[in-house]
């Protein structure tokens, strides 16, 4: 599967691999230069090949041309692997490692002829690392931090990457004969905000061994490991991998609730029927010794008494018993959000003007729109002084007054201080519509300082959102410490809202805190983060977030009409 993500993957991995033997910075940056030009290709890899359009794109030259010709043609890069066996393989896994730049790795190598990942290690503890020139006893202790963080997210991807890897398999599954259906099953399905392994579901026509036959021929497969009769691991160049179950159709209610649910899930699930007397055995529902066809997941949890459970939801937490019940909640979906909210602007870090983001989110459907960007404090984000916000706000009367069927709203994500105080005076921060109030610095703060910070914040009667509140960025930085029982519990007592950031690098507030939110009567905000038109999707991954967290619409605050949603998220000065 050699898809525009994995090329430009395999590029980097050049350039990188350059970079460690010293190479001609020029020649190096030419590859960084072309695989950014690959993420950013508005069509398919393949496509953008026949029709001349990658080959005539600013920043392809002859040299990584062909080898993307290569990688689509065959799946494997020869100077790659040609680059491989130069360098040593410790020295390959160093850069994993985040915050290690191939300059250091270099330094490193060079200095004190380290090549592997436990000596790094060992050199950090022992304090040869922070003899180096510009190291020092902080980088060495970052380092090791680094080092342990990279050692628990191994083999992990971000949940949209790894949803277009698994829909870009379906699409070349699909084609092959045979297949009846093809579904994506697992972690992706489950809608885990990080993947470890990609599942997909095969419904045939044909036996397994014949789908077998025909997976093999797939360019790009690097291996082919079979786990049983109907089961496969397929290794692709791009570094990839993906879990392929086949069945028949009769089965296929059995096989893909297996192969979605959690461990826990389907533990519940075994235990479940074997009180009502089924069992779950080789990948199917019996009843003693008489198989129970399962043409789909409805058939299969009716036949054991239960309501269809969502795939967000088979993580073993309470849905089994409230699937007995009957008492499973209709989970909330992309036609009830009414308001795209924390859209940036180009007055901050955004792409594109009030008016740009206002048509895009009116042609996506929605009825209004809240800008917020960031505030003066932010100054690595080109935060507003109070003159670009009162500038701003006149430039949204203007687009109001322009635009039908949508209504902009003024906001800001204003900054809260190390002391606990939001950016912004009042008389600044009251004439707008809400407030999103975020932490953006001081993450080394420890738990009761941090927890005091955001508190002291809740306390300002201007503040409508707090913003990504654990400002965790996934596979990249752990949340900070804070007491996140004492948030929630401040969110409901003051009536303000903890957002759901729906940025694929962050989905903050985590969804297992989502369902304890809606359980204390914490108001939601679903908060695209977008920074440009593209990235109004980002809604999407808050709303599997959403649903993973068992929230219904009155669960979340932009469902509402835009004067209901006002009315909850302005100035709660007299509440």
């Amino acid at each position: 599967m050699m898809d525009k993500r994995a090329a430009a993957f395999t590029l980097e991995q050049i350039a990188s691999f350059m970079e460690l033997k010293g190479e001609n910075t020029f020649r190096v940056r030419a590859f960084v230069t072309a695989a950014r030009v690959l993420r950013g290709l508005p069509a398919d890899l393949q496509e953008s090949l026949q029709d001349g359009s990658l080959a005539a794109a600013r920043g392809i030259g002859p040299a990584t041309l062909q080898i993307i010709n290569e990688l689509v043609s065959t799946g494997r890069s020869s100077m790659l692997e040609e680059l491989r066996e130069q360098i040593p393989a410790g020295l390959v896994e160093m850069l994993s490692v985040p915050g290690l730049s191939v300059t250091r790795i270099r330094q490193i190598h060079e200095t004190l002829g380290i090549d592997s990942l436990p000596e790094l290690e060992a050199a950090a503890r022992d304090g040869r690392l922070s003899a180096l020139p510009r190291f020092g006893p902080k980088t060495a202790e970052n380092l090791l931090k680094s080092i342990a963080f990279l050692r628990q997210t191994t083999g992990l991807r971000l949940s949209h990457n790894a949803f277009e890897e698994a829909n870009a398999l379906k699409a070349d599954l699909e084609r092959l004969p045979g297949v009846r259906e093809v579904i994506i099953a697992g972690e992706v399905r489950r809608r885990a905000e990080v993947v470890r392994d990609i599942v997909l579901v095969l419904v045939a026509g044909v036996t397994p061994e014949e789908v077998f036959k025909r997976l093999r021929a797939l360019p790009g497969i690097n291996e082919f490991a079979g786990q049983d009769e109907r089961t496969v691991t397929l290794r692709f160049a791009g570094g990839s991998s993906a879990q392929i179950v086949v069945t028949t159709a009769v089965n296929t209610g059995a096989v893909l609730v297996q192969a979605t649910g959690s461990e826990d899930h389907l533990a519940q699930l075994a235990a479940h029927a074997s009180g009502r007397g089924y069992a779950l055995s080789g990948a199917a529902l019996w009843r003693g010794s008489v198989f129970v066809p399962t043409p789909d997941e409805s058939a299969f949890y009716s036949a054991l008494g239960l309501e269809l459970i969502p795939p967000e939801l088979r993580e073993g937490r309470g849905e089994i018993e409230a699937a007995a019940a009957g008492i499973i909640p209709r989970l909330i979906e992309r036609k009830d959000l009414q308001g795209l909210l924390h859209c940036h602007t180009t007055y901050s870090d955004g792409t594109n003007s009030v008016e740009e983001l206002a048509r895009a989110c009116q042609a996506a459907g929605y009825s209004y729109a809240g800008i917020t960007d960031h505030s003066v404090s932010a100054a690595y984000a080109g935060g507003l002084t109070p003159d670009d916000l009162r500038r701003q706000a006149d430039e949204i009367d203007e687009v109001n007054q322009r635009l039908t069927g949508i209504r902009v709203l003024k906001g800001i994500e204003a900054d809260i201080l190390a002391d606990g105080r939001v950016d912004y005076d009042e008389a600044t921060l009251s004439a707008l519509d809400f407030v999103i109030a975020s932490i953006h610095s001081r993450f080394n703060m420890n738990e009761a300082e941090m927890t005091t910070r955001m508190l002291t914040a809740m306390d300002n009667s201007l503040v409508s959102i707090i913003g990504h509140p654990t400002g965790r960025l996934l596979l990249a930085r752990n949340p900070y410490p804070v007491d996140l029982d004492a948030v929630l519990d401040k969110a409901a007592e003051r009536g303000i809202a903890m957002e759901m950031n729906a940025d694929p690098h962050r989905l903050d507030l985590d969804w297992r805190f989502l369902q304890k939110a809606r359980e204390k009567g914490v108001m939601i905000s679903i908060g695209a983060d977008a920074h440009s038109i593209p990235t109004l999707r980002h809604v999407d991954n808050g709303l599997g977030i959403a649903r993973k967290g068992w929230l219904r619409k009155e669960d979340v605050i932009n469902t509402r009409p835009v004067d209901q949603f006002l009315s909850i998220v302005g100035k709660r000065v007299n509440r």
